[in-house]
């Protein structure tokens, strides 16, 4: 089994680092020695780590963060999901990026036994025992749903990084791990919120973690507040309804939301209804036009979808959709531009397809 087994429960920091400092020497996989490098970074004198952000808005950019609020971060996911010392975790994703490196820290600050395998698109593919608590992106959850026996396995996984579909989410209510929504971002030292997908307490409402304090700008977007985990209050991009202030319902991106003549147009929450029925990957965009202002536009990715196929995408959004919330083409585009970590890039993919076909 090519995986490693990180006892953080049993070891001490000189355990630690002697272990990986003498492995990232004999290793020759580039997982295996990110996962060394990050600890062994952790462990030095200095008070911050080096991260980036994801790039799904734009290209990744450096960032600087702090230890100190990066275990509070680990302190107050424990304390939700009640972590115990000697609890089995999960890491299957890149501690390049501050989903996986946060696994580290949650796993150093409550003495985890990490279990690490290849971030790739299926995290459970050589599991053998039992595991407490993983966080995936949808991708691999999606995957990994083709083998239940495996992933009942898994007592509870945090889903982040990506729209969690219609489709996916009515296939995690016939499964018996607890699985959970996200809110978060590089910035906030991954999730500030967390909503349950299945079981009796799913909810579509973000309830935050114990000492973040939420409200919302004129635009309706998301403040967030944390003496623990942020300098200064955090203005973000993403509009919500705002319930109270530990509460709410994430509507979509300000940057991506479309006035067509007049009316505003929420892209994720349309997308949401299309995944009913387009199985290949989509996203909505909004381009400029002479008479709406801005036109919606509907691109799907693939190779294969001919003529018919897409009369047929025709049909069923004209019979799923109200008037106003349908995009007014479909183009087909054979690979969207994505992040390291497989989001959407948006605007690069129009931009490209713009170039291509002179489509403005």
């Amino acid at each position: 089994m090519s995986c490693l087994n990180l006892k953080f429960s049993q070891w001490n920091e000189c355990d630690i680092i002697s272990h990986c400092s003498s492995q990232i020497k004999l290793t020759d996989e580039q997982w295996k020695v990110d996962i060394y490098a990050f600890i062994l970074e952790w462990y030095e004198e200095g008070i911050f780590v080096q991260a980036k952000t994801s790039g799904s808005t734009g290209a990744p950019k450096p960032i600087q963060l702090e230890k100190v609020r990066m275990m509070e971060s680990a302190r107050m996911t424990g304390e939700f999901f009640k972590f115990k010392k000697d609890d089995t975790a999960l890491l299957c994703l890149s501690p390049q990026f501050i989903a996986g490196k946060m696994m580290i820290v949650r796993a150093i600050v409550w003495q985890l036994n990490l279990i690490c395998v290849n971030p790739n698109g299926y995290p459970l593919k050589e599991l053998e025992g039992s595991i407490d608590f993983a966080a995936m992106i949808p991708l691999q959850v999606n995957n990994s749903l083709h083998n239940k026996e495996q992933l009942a396995l898994v007592k509870s996984i945090l889903i982040g990084g990506g729209v969690i579909d219609r489709n996916l989410s009515e296939k995690l209510q016939s499964i018996s791990t607890n699985c959970f929504g996200s809110f978060g971002m590089t910035e906030t030292l991954s999730h500030i919120a967390i909503r349950s997908l299945n079981g009796i307490h799913k909810s579509n409402v973000y309830k935050a973690l114990q000492g973040i304090r939420l409200s919302v700008d004129s635009r309706n977007c998301l403040k967030i507040e944390s003496c623990k985990l942020l300098k200064k209050e955090l203005i973000t991009n993403d509009i919500v309804n705002l319930i109270s202030e530990s509460e709410f319902e994430w509507l979509g991106r300000f940057d991506h939301v479309v006035n067509s003549g007049g009316i505003k147009l929420f892209p994720e929450q349309i997308e949401e209804e299309l995944s009913s029925f387009i199985k290949m990957p989509f996203f909505l965009i909004g381009i400029s036009d002479e008479h709406l202002g801005e036109k919606m536009i509907l691109l799907i990715e693939s190779n294969e979808c001919d003529r018919e196929q897409k009369k047929k995408i025709q049909a069923e959004i004209d019979f799923y959709l109200e008037k106003f919330k349908r995009p007014r083409e479909i183009f087909l585009v054979s690979k969207f531009e994505r992040t390291a970590t497989n989001k959407i890039q948006r605007k690069a993919t129009l931009e490209r397809l713009i170039e291509e076909n002179n489509i403005i």
